[in-house]
């Protein structure tokens, strides 16, 4: 299969990158910025995309890639830092610029150029750095400048090395998209192979090789990631899949009767359903920390599953709804603003008892890229384009002790929200919206009589992977609405608050 390799150098950008040349229907993947040559020879790329990074190419402990890269004979392109680097290590000269370049600019292009093949001469880009090249390796030109940096972007035509100083990833460079499609496809010479059709067809074929006449057992949350790798594997293997899901006691009003009704009864999977509440409510009971809360659902889990997943027989496989980004390590670079590692709960945590192969059939995925898979595959829409929910459930939605009878409040004020959002047809177009049940009572006056009652909180919020999220201005009538609604329909809350903080600082969910 064709592919294009992101070397990551500590952008905050890395897996947009990715996600733009799959939109080129070609397949990408990122590794390390210190990934030897050689193994990169043995991936065998089209081509090679150097990520931009926060360091200067002079800082002592800025990352560079192995020297041999550039003797490997693919083509590569540099962005930002990544282009600020072929320089340098091209015996080319890197500056502190005069001025520093944030923001929008304009930039004049070269004609001639594939990288620019079809676009105008002048563009609106998007640059963010201090640092530019000041003397060009040789062989090298420049191909497009812009008033403060004359060297914004740059070429080898020869040997099919290319630097751009703005970000083409970013929705800010208007015609980035296209540059990035010139490079897969003109200079990189990629066909059109990466479609989900494709994947679904590749994968089930794998999926059929590697586990043979095995079975395997797979834990179903009712999520996008877990319910796509049911039907995937499902697809592949039938009857030999046995589906567990665990109900905590935390979910979603009606959640654990409509996964039993989806894939036990339509689409026929075996599913063993365990009914977990009274164990997981038991060991939450006193406890406020929302750390604590995490560790003992996720301990609980794991041994209610393990319980369940007997059940199923004797497996050799567990499969897992690991994506892309549960599996991407950050660089750890000091100053990286993406400079961590993501803890994900379908990575690693099995009790080595369990003693399972893994299976992972959606690892090479981005969300959007699931989400077209499990639309292929005949999920519906109400579970393909859900909305995230927390592996913890309700209870970090809960800031104080989770008990039966708060539970209960917050599902009917979750399911209101979610009612009217889908009635507003808005559901499905905003990254997260629901409803938290705050800690403090207050006075509230209900007919002639005094009330002393529950405070929910309306989050709503947009995203595109979760890292930042912008809060929703939502419509005041449908605030409205939904105010009426809880206040009328749940019992025990008399007043709704509506959360406007965006993330950072705050985070998505409260707890």
């Amino acid at each position: 299969m064709e592919q294009i390799i992101i070397l990551d150098f500590g952008s905050q950008y890395t897996q947009v990158i990715a996600r733009r040349i799959r939109e080129c229907q070609v397949f990408s993947q990122i590794l390390p910025f210190n990934t030897p040559a050689a193994k990169l020879a043995e991936l065998k790329p089209k081509g090679l995309i150097l990520s931009g990074g926060p360091c200067s190419v002079y800082d002592k402990k800025a990352p560079h890639c192995d020297p041999s890269l550039w003797q490997l004979g693919v083509p590569v392109l540099g962005i930002c830092y990544g282009m600020q680097l072929l320089a340098h290590q091209l015996a080319g000269k890197v500056q502190p610029g005069k001025k520093r370049e944030y923001g929008p600019a304009e930039i004049d292009i070269a004609a001639g150029s594939p990288l620019f093949q079809g676009m105008e001469p002048v563009q609106k880009v998007w640059m963010s750095h201090g640092d530019q090249v000041t003397l060009l390796p040789e062989g090298f030109a420049a191909i497009g400048r812009t008033e403060n940096a004359p060297h914004a972007a740059v070429a080898d035509e020869r040997r099919k090395l290319y630097g751009l100083q703005f970000h083409p990833e970013v929705h800010h460079t208007p015609n980035g998209k296209q540059i990035i499609s010139n490079f897969v496809h003109w200079v990189c010479g990629c066909g059109r192979e990466w479609t989900m059709r494709s994947f679904i067809e590749r994968s089930i074929e794998e999926i059929r090789a590697k586990v043979g006449k095995d079975k395997v057992v797979l834990g179903l949350s009712g999520g996008v990631d877990s319910s796509v790798a049911a039907a995937l594997v499902h697809k592949a293997i039938g009857n030999q899949l046995t589906c567990v899901f665990v109900n905590n006691g935390v979910l979603r009003k009606g959640e654990a009767e409509g996964v039993q009704r989806v894939f036990g009864r339509n689409m026929r999977m075996k599913l063993v359903y365990a009914d977990a509440t009274r164990t997981f409510l038991t060991k939450l009971r006193g406890v406020a920390n929302p750390e604590r809360k995490r560790k003992i659902i996720g301990r609980t889990f794991i041994e209610v599953f393990d319980k369940a997943a007997h059940k199923a027989g004797k497996a050799r496989f567990l499969a897992q709804g690991t994506t892309y980004p549960d599996v991407i390590e950050s660089v750890p670079i000091a100053g990286n603003p993406a400079a961590m590692i993501k803890s994900h709960h379908n990575v690693g945590g099995l009790p080595k008892r369990m003693k399972l192969e893994l299976l992972e059939p959606l690892r090479q995925l981005f969300k959007d890229e699931v989400r077209e898979v499990g639309a292929q595959l005949g999920l519906p829409k109400e579970i393909v384009w859900r909305q995230p929910f927390p592996g913890p459930g309700l209870a970090v939605r809960i800031l104080g002790e989770v008990t039966p009878e708060r539970i209960a409040v917050l599902q009917e004020a979750d399911w209101v929200v979610i009612d009217e959002m889908k009635k507003a047809d808005l559901y499905y177009k905003i990254w997260q919206t629901f409803a938290v049940l705050l800690p403090v009572k207050s006075v509230g006056v209900m007919g002639d009589e005094r009330t002393y009652e529950n405070v929910i909180a309306i989050r709503a919020v947009d995203s595109v992977d979760g890292m930042t999220a912008d809060w929703v201005r939502l419509p005041y009538d449908l605030l409205a609405r939904l105010s009426t609604r809880i206040i009328n329909e749940v019992k025990g809350v008399n007043r709704v608050t509506f959360d406007i903080s965006s993330k950072p600082p705050a985070t998505i969910e409260w707890e």
